[in-house]
């Protein structure tokens, strides 16, 4: 009898510490929150960037040059942001909403070149490329898209949250 009521006891308590894992940073599945949406400043104008001139010199810039062209524009509203825990780092999956239907071929976008963080943010543009013949507006649900980048574990050392900026808003996870 003693023996049961001791193991009892100590199945309950270790039952009982399980919620206090399940709310603290320990485990990674809280790792980044829920996402929020913040207001965008203007911006400076993408067409007095120059894409022709290379900004990276080496032995395989021209080839990577050649790969990275890449014409998207940004999205106009983002409406979801959620960052998955995988082996190895994690997967950021955003959903933005298009001013007009038939945008393909959509990516997140690095800020910077090097993927890096600044400050703690980990900085990406939810793009898409438009069509070149005129499409109907159409309703939400048939301008909704949803693009996914995996990051790796070296990628978020040091990421305090992770940002994904459209025309009109931005969706931000905060570990």
């Amino acid at each position: 009898m003693r023996i049961s009521l001791s193991v009892l006891l100590v199945a309950s308590l270790t039952l009982g510490a399980c919620g206090v894992v399940r709310e603290s940073a320990l485990n990674p599945v809280n790792w980044f929150g829920r996402s929020t949406s913040e207001a965008i400043a203007a911006t400076e104008d993408p067409a007095t960037i120059n894409p022709l001139i290379p900004t990276k010199t080496g032995l395989f810039s021209k080839r990577r040059a050649q790969n990275a062209i890449y014409i998207g524009k940004p999205f106009d509203e983002i409406t979801n942001l959620t960052v998955e825990q995988v082996s190895g780092g994690a997967i950021i999956r955003a959903t933005g909403l298009a001013a007009r239907q038939g945008i393909y071929s959509v990516q997140l976008t690095p800020a910077n070149e090097d993927e890096t963080p600044i400050d703690g943010v980990l900085t990406y543009r939810l793009e898409g490329v438009a069509p070149a013949a005129n499409t109907a507006v159409g309703g939400p649900a048939t301008r909704e898209v949803t693009a996914a980048r995996k990051v790796t574990r070296q990628t978020l050392n040091g990421v305090r949250s992770i940002r994904v900026e459209g025309v009109r808003n931005a969706q931000v996870t905060r570990r």
